[in-house]
């Protein structure tokens, strides 16, 4: 036999208090009819109906298994790319202590949130790296998420396609055969000066991989700083004021049942996101068969609930008058 819960101590404390608190109840009933013919055998008889139950209560509340079942399991996961902004706009304060500083915080708790899937991590500006590929390893990825700042890619605008064409690609050429759902977590102020938007969104849907974005600023914006100044704007000569520019993400994520989130002065949604792509179902990697013991603790609860209920609708008298 094997038990769900063997806490012996607990058990033990259980039945401790059992004993005590009927001791009580005999000497108080002793001591009231003291002067009373008790009748020993029918108060004996009382006493091993209540102990009997509660001898079964004490198995069932451990769990007892009784013999094996065999189980269909069917082991799920998705696959999760997610691709940071790291335009020289990401440095911009609007959201404290900057947008970039802001993203590798909240970057740690969603990883956090799925321990049983691959997670890979592209950065890009107006050019996409693998900076680390799909794993189940989440110590590596946290070291990559440290590591995050706008010195690592080129900063000549910022071009939402191609890190969406690069995980694309990185999905069709997986040799992994399990079947996984897969999804991309886009993350950027939203400014965009690529052409090719409109057709790698095409491709992601046709492939059934969705575009979850995460807009970064607010829209009122700020200046971006650099070194002991801020980026001068070309045109004006004044400082460059970089806003959050919601329209190409939300066409990303509507274009492919994706959804939009933002995080802003008006709106802190990065646990709507994790709560959303949590809900995917993800996709039937393997099933397998588990040998388990059967819990049978449902007879002994229903053998002490039988006797619970004998012992108060036929109370045994114990007195004869």
């Amino acid at each position: 036999m094997i038990w769900a819960y063997p806490d012996i101590r607990l058990t033990l404390v259980l039945a401790g208090v059992f004993v005590l608190l009927y001791f009580i109840y005999l000497s108080r009933f002793w001591s009231i009819n003291r002067r009373l013919k008790v009748e020993k055998q029918r108060l004996f008889t009382k006493l091993t109906i209540r102990t009997a139950y509660f001898i079964l209560f004490l198995i069932a509340f451990a769990g007892p298994s009784i013999g094996n079942s065999f189980k269909e399991v069917k082991e799920e996961g998705k696959d999760i790319f997610i691709a940071v902004d790291l335009s020289q706009s990401m440095n911009a304060t609007d959201i404290g202590p900057s947008r970039l500083q802001r993203i590798k915080f909240e970057l740690k708790n969603l990883i956090n949130s799925f321990p049983s899937d691959r997670i890979g991590l592209i950065i890009f500006s107006s050019e996409a790296y693998m900076q680390c590929p799909l794993t189940f390893d989440q110590a590596v990825i946290q070291l990559y998420i440290d590591g995050l700042n706008t010195g690592l890619v080129p900063n000549a605008g910022t071009d939402l396609s191609a890190p969406l064409r690069m995980a694309l690609d990185r999905f069709l050429k997986d040799e992994s055969q399990e079947v996984k759902a897969k999804s991309i977590i886009l993350i950027s102020d939203g400014e965009n000066f690529g052409d090719d938007l409109d057709g790698v969104i095409s491709d992601l849907s046709d492939n059934n991989i969705k575009v979850f974005s995460l807009g970064i600023g607010t829209q009122k914006g700020s200046q971006i700083p650099r070194g002991n100044g801020f980026v001068i704007d070309p045109k004006t000569g004044t400082p460059a004021i970089t806003k959050l520019e919601s329209q190409s993400l939300r066409l990303a994520a509507s274009e492919t049942s994706g959804e939009y989130f933002e995080i802003s002065d008006e709106y802190q949604q990065l646990g709507d996101l994790i709560s959303t792509i949590d809900r995917l179902e993800g996709g039937v990697a393997n099933t397998r068969m588990v040998e388990a013991s059967s819990n049978k603790y449902f007879y002994f609860l229903l053998g002490a609930l039988a006797l619970a209920l004998l012992d108060m609708i036929l109370p045994i008298k114990t007195i004869k008058l």
